[in-house]
């Protein structure tokens, strides 16, 4: 049929860039050129402006009128609440949609005779505020990787540093240093839900600071020692938890973190906050480099650009962020309700990463996919050493209109290899993201943190 060539096909420009080949960074300024607001080939960041030949890709319509960016806390709005799937996906029929899916959805579809797919009619409507547009067109002539190290990120200010990718890490750098607001406090309920559907609820606050996509103050990173963001997390429930507060600091180059113990009444360096090490409290389902699909040093992954390619992934998820839905709605056994979740074909740019043989990590390989509008990791296949299908990380994407940001909430991570499942940054039962707060560095000074031990 000529409407699943369409949106099997890659793109006729597909990009392929070979780990072997020498690292690019910033481009001419005539490709440059193809960035722009209207009447360019390429939107501000990057995507490519038309939709696909089939109509299944629609052309990129941001959100308009922008209204004024307001930082007040507001619940993902469902823009399209009275749209019908287009067609669902299961095991018997999965098949047909191969070429849209991928390895880790292909994986639970097998695995789950509950499991679906629910595909809608795809919207590209992703903004970002005029700054991170104008920043972003003039990176794209100037930041590069320094040495062609994917850590050392060199000339970069407040946009997405590289519009036009021409390397595997940079992807993730746009997609860590995206616009997220000035300031917010997010309420992170977590949950590992197990192969029986048993769960308990872990409740996080936290607080951060963006010091680099900032608009009242544009950061930079020129330095190995430019500071991107502050976190700090405190752990509110259960009991036996309650207290522990993560202090990091995000370095273009590196990570300087600290762990406060109430038991020990204590704040300590922590290097192991880390690369595949566990997160405090999630009984290792979930590694540092996890958190927010993916984050830290690039350097034990080779990373190898493949290119742009049409998918099906999970986006415009209002619906299940809503307040109306409650934890118990959302964690079912085996994987999340997926009444809940929506799809829709977009384009992706896919990278992967491979485990370099002098330095160990638990992933030999991961597969990103990254929204080629909102440069955000929405989907990771990660494998083991055996080189079998090991985890598979799915995260919801929506766009705040009152700050015009994306993010993934929730997030998932499923086990293939043991049927238990990590939920994160889940909402529901508590409040939205508050962007109102105006922190001062010193506030995220370990021994600042070290006077907090109540909220």
């Amino acid at each position: 049929m000529t409407f699943h060539k369409s949106v099997y096909s890659f793109m006729a420009g597909l990009l392929v860039i070979f780990a072997a080949a020498p690292v690019m960074a910033k481009v001419s300024p005539e490709e440059a050129a193809k960035l722009g607001i209207e009447g360019t080939e390429l939107t501000p960041v990057g995507a490519v402006r038309a939709g696909n030949e089939g109509g299944t890709v629609p052309e990129w319509t941001p959100y308009t009128p922008y209204p004024e960016i307001k930082e007040d806390p507001e619940w993902p709005k469902d823009r399209y609440p009275d749209e019908k799937p287009l067609y669902t996906i299961t095991k018997a029929n999965m098949a047909e949609y191969a070429d849209l899916l991928s390895e880790g959805h292909k994986q639970m579809l097998q695995r789950y005779d509950s499991y679906k797919m629910n595909v809608y009619p795809s919207h590209r409507d992703a903004a970002w505020p005029d700054a991170v547009y104008k920043s972003t067109i003039e990176n794209a002539t100037r930041t590069e990787l320094e040495g062609g190290d994917p850590d050392k990120i060199r000339n970069a200010t407040q946009g997405f540093p590289f519009p036009i990718p021409t390397s595997g890490a940079h992807p993730w750098w746009n997609h860590r240093l995206k616009w997220r607001g000035n300031n917010v406090v997010r309420y992170n309920n977590q949950a590992i839900v197990q192969q029986s559907g048993d769960y308990q609820i872990t409740k996080l606050i936290e607080e951060v600071k963006f010091k680099y996509a900032n608009l009242e103050e544009p950061g930079s990173m020129n330095t190995g020692d430019d500071i991107f963001l502050w976190y700090l997390s405190e752990t509110i429930a259960p009991p036996r938890n309650a207290g522990q507060l993560l202090l990091a600091w995000e370095h273009a180059d590196y990570r300087d973190a600290w762990l406060y113990n109430p038991g020990l009444r204590r704040i300590r360096r922590a290097p192991s906050v880390a690369y595949d090490n566990p997160y405090e409290g999630t009984d290792g389902q979930q590694f540092y480099d996890q958190v927010d699909m993916i984050n830290g040093k690039l350097d034990r992954f080779t990373w190898k650009l493949i290119g742009r390619k049409e998918m099906i992934i999970p986006n415009n998820s209002a619906r299940i962020n809503s307040p109306d839905v409650k934890y118990a709605d959302i964690l079912h056994r085996g994987h999340i309700n997926q009444d809940l979740a929506r799809y829709e074909v977009h384009r992706v740019w896919v990278v992967e990463a491979n485990n370099k043989p002098d330095v160990r990590h638990t992933f030999k390989k991961k597969v990103i996919y990254f929204d080629e509008d909102t440069w955000t990791a929405t989907m990771l296949d990660n494998y083991d050493h055996r080189d079998q299908y090991y985890k598979f990380q799915e995260g919801h994407l929506g766009c705040s209109v009152n700050v015009r940001a994306c993010a993934t909430i929730p997030e998932i991570i499923y086990d293939l290899q043991t049927g238990i499942y990590f939920a994160t940054a889940m909402i529901n039962e508590d409040k939205p993201y508050d962007f109102t707060p105006e922190y001062e560095e010193k506030q995220f000074q370990a021994q600042q943190v070290k006077k907090r031990t109540t909220r």
